[in-house]
C-alpha cells in the first residue's frame, strides 16, 4: 500500500478555490454624519508607516503594505505552517469632487478612520422663462 499525502490530492485545489480576495483583508464601514463621509477600515497587524492614503481625481486610494522581514537572519527557520501574510493590499473609493486638503485620517489600534468633508453644492440651476 502506498501512502500519498493528502496535500497531493486536495489542498492545492482548495487553496486556490477558497482564496480570499485582497480587498477582504481591508474591511470597512462607510457612513455619513455631520456633513462628512466617514470610512472606518480594519487594518490589523500594520503600523501607521505601512499605510498610504491618496486622494486623486475624485478617488480615495488606501494602500497597506507589509514586507516579509525575517527577524532572525542568522537562524534558519523550518516552518511547519505559515499563515501570516505579507504583501500589498489596496482599496479604492470614488468620492467625486472633494477638497483633498480637508480629508483627515487617524490610525489607532488597527483601525483607520478617514473623514471626508462633503463639498457644499451651490445651486446653479436657473429657470428660464419662455417669452
Amino acid at each position: 500500500m502506498t501512502l500519498i499525502p493528502r496535500k497531493y490530492y486536495l489542498d492545492d485545489f482548495f487553496d486556490n478555490f477558497l482564496s480570499v480576495p485582497e480587498e477582504s483583508h481591508m474591511k470597512c464601514d462607510i457612513y455619513e454624519k455631520g456633513g462628512n463621509y466617514h470610512i472606518e477600515m480594519d487594518i490589523p497587524g500594520f503600523n501607521k508607516q505601512d499605510i498610504a492614503i491618496e486622494c486623486n481625481k475624485g478617488y480615495l486610494t488606501i494602500t497597506a503594505e507589509k514586507k516579509n522581514e525575517q527577524e532572525d537572519k542568522d537562524e534558519e527557520r523550518n516552518y511547519i505552517r505559515r499563515e501570516r501574510t505579507y504583501g500589498k493590499y489596496q482599496r479604492e473609493f470614488y468620492l467625486g469632487d472633494v477638497e483633498a486638503d480637508k480629508v483627515k485620517a487617524e490610525f489607532k489600534e488597527g483601525i483607520l478612520k478617514i473623514t471626508v468633508p462633503k463639498k457644499t453644492e451651490i445651486d446653479t440651476k436657473k429657470v428660464i422663462e419662455i417669452e
